[in-house]
């Protein structure tokens, strides 16, 4: 029984659930309570799935009786939680190299097509555009020289501070731990909807971060100047998505104390679901 609760509570916060917290744009209001709450999900979904083979170990009912039958049973949910296990390394190794061989490319293109200004890297380019390469050592801001020709200092200095804020918080390897999650599962199972939400989340909350150093006003401006700007894939853009809803945030001044309080909370409890499945008829077996 303990495995078909886990089995389905890894189907249930892979798909079902994450689509549904996506069409809940409240929840973008608490960036971080969001995200914790997101980054919950995603880990229970990932403990279930394994814990759904790795209960029959802890299942005193089940051990009781041997037979084949069992022991048939017992191998093919072990060889399911070794497939997940591998299917999430596979992903996450996949995933991880592609996006570090196209950051290294494009720094290499950057050395040779831009220049150095004040910490960051000038194409010239007219399109206004703005975003950041992440990297261990070798981190880069890049914006064109249309962007710095279009917009004003104040406006400068804010879409800089977003994207040094993704640098700093390291928002890439949120984005990729969440893409591979999503490729790992099966497509009738995971929900490109909760990919987006992380995507446009991440947005939030360097937005919130640049608001620290700047007011709102001429974020909300750069925003909407770079929102035709195109960055290249694996990097971090300021314009990169959701300019209607980030912008309608940006206006939301308010702490909503309560609401993360009680996303914070729901996130250790969704923790607490599959571990507790998994752990508590193994202390049932020593008792």
């Amino acid at each position: 029984m303990t495995t078909v609760m886990l089995g389905a509570l890894a189907v249930l916060l892979a798909g079902p659930v994450p689509a549904g917290m996506a069409r809940w744009p409240r929840l973008r209001r608490t960036p971080r309570a969001a995200m914790v709450l997101w980054q919950s999900v995603a880990l229970a979904a990932v403990l279930a799935a394994l814990g759904a083979g790795l209960s029959l170990v802890t299942d005193q009912a089940w051990r009781a009786e041997v037979g084949p039958a069992r022991a048939v049973v017992a191998g093919a949910a072990l060889a399911l939680t070794l497939f997940v296990a591998g299917r999430l390394l596979l992903s996450a190794h996949r995933v991880g190299t592609s996006l570090r061989r196209l950051r290294r490319r494009h720094r290499a293109q950057l050395d040779l097509l831009a220049r150095h200004d004040a910490a960051v890297e000038v194409l010239e380019h007219d399109v206004p555009v703005a975003y950041c390469v992440p990297g261990l050592r070798d981190s880069r801001v890049v914006v064109s020289a249309g962007m710095l020709g279009t917009l004003s200092e104040p406006e400068i200095e804010a879409v800089l501070a977003h994207e040094r804020a993704h640098l700093r918080a390291r928002h890439d390897l949120v984005l990729e731990a969440f893409s591979a999650l999503h490729r790992a599962f099966p497509r009738w199972v995971s929900s490109e909807a909760a990919l987006s939400e992380v995507r446009l989340l991440i947005e939030v909350l360097a937005d919130r971060a640049a608001m620290a150093a700047c007011d709102p006003g001429p974020l909300a401006r750069a925003l909407v100047a770079l929102a035709a700007g195109r960055a290249p894939e694996a990097a971090l853009a300021v314009g990169a998505c959701g300019l209607v809803e980030r912008v309608d945030l940006l206006a939301d001044r308010q702490r909503h104390r309560v609401q993360a309080a009680v996303l914070l909370a729901l996130s250790g409890a969704v923790l607490v679901l599959p571990t507790a499945f998994v752990v508590l008829p193994w202390l049932d077996s020593l008792a």
